[in-house]
């Protein structure tokens, strides 16, 4: 399959993803033990195993969502290695939420050819915060 097929199945595999089933996502992904996955709910997953059950624990905590948009900042290609840059624009109902609230993602996500097909090696999602020119607060560490 091309990349372009897989960008797109992973696409809708995120929709499902957003009602809580994170199944279709995990069939797009590596199974082999360098997969890395960084999300907001955890701590960062490398391996199979660990990215497996993180994506079991994120979807579990959506519910009656969607991806609306999703808008293309940069993407790269070789022969067997590709990164994409996107923002996803997302509405669900979160954890324990009782309202299906909008939300905002960065996420890069790199994506490898194994055999004759294309699969997820990485994913790094975070919340889009509002833009600040003084950069993050940080605390100084004594």
């Amino acid at each position: 399959m091309d990349l372009r097929q897989v960008v797109e199945q992973s696409h809708g595999a995120l929709d499902k993803f957003a009602q809580g089933e994170g199944q279709a996502f995990k069939s797009l992904c590596s199974h082999r033990n360098d997969i890395t996955l960084a999300n907001p709910f955890g701590p960062v997953a490398r391996g199979w195993t660990q990215v497996g059950e993180a994506l079991d624990y994120a979807s579990s905590r959506f519910r009656d969502g969607t991806v609306t948009r999703i808008e293309t900042i940069a993407a790269y290609e070789t022969a067997d290695l590709a990164t994409i840059l996107e923002i996803e624009y997302w509405k669900a109902r979160v954890g324990g939420g009782e309202q299906v609230e909008p939300f905002v993602l960065r996420v890069t996500t790199t994506f490898r050819r194994e055999d004759d097909d294309w699969k997820i090696v990485h994913r790094h999602a975070d919340p889009l915060a509002t833009f600040d020119p003084n950069g993050p607060v940080r605390q100084t560490l004594r």
